[in-house]
């Protein structure tokens, strides 16, 4: 990434696409998404940062189409019925991804309106397939919009590498 280097995230990860970093940055900075400061402020400060112009405004249209995802009145899938992706979904997605993704949903951690809202991010993320250490990001922040923070499991989950579980 230019001009900053790439932020480690809880845990020891890192990331270096640059729209995640940003990502990353906010969560790591803000509280909640309505901490954050008034958006040419938070451009500004981006910017002061050393974040490129490209790589904030993806990030923050990106976040502009979660907060329009959760906050429209959507209708939640039923609970028994069955998902079928879109090959788009599956084309950035990817099976690591598509794998967590099912993992959450067994797990009860995403209800089908949130693995809903998660898809719909996913599918906005202008490259793919999504790595899987970009998709927790996504879930997290998508927790982040509404307020809530997952289990500590999950969370362990989310921020510690798959390599760095360790096997009892």
């Amino acid at each position: 990434m230019t001009g900053v280097d790439a932020h480690a995230w809880p845990f020891g990860l890192s990331y270096s696409d640059s729209m995640f970093d940003v990502l990353v940055y906010l969560y790591e900075h803000y509280w909640r998404p309505d901490a954050c400061p008034e958006s040419d402020l938070l451009v500004r400060k981006l910017s002061a940062v050393g974040f490129e112009e490209e790589e904030i405004s993806e990030a923050l249209a990106w976040l502009d189409g979660l907060q329009t995802v959760t906050h429209d009145a959507v209708v939640a899938p039923s609970e028994r019925a069955s998902r079928v992706f879109a090959e788009q979904e599956l084309e950035r997605l990817g099976p690591e991804a598509l794998g967590f993704l099912q993992f959450l949903e067994s797990a009860g951690v995403l209800t089908p309106l949130l693995r809903e809202v998660v898809l719909d991010r996913v599918v906005a993320v202008p490259r793919g397939p999504v790595a899987l250490e970009d998709f927790k990001i996504l879930v997290l922040l998508v927790f982040w919009s509404l307020g809530e923070e997952p289990d500590a499991l999950i969370l362990d989950e989310l921020f510690v590498d798959d390599e760095d579980h360790l096997i009892h």
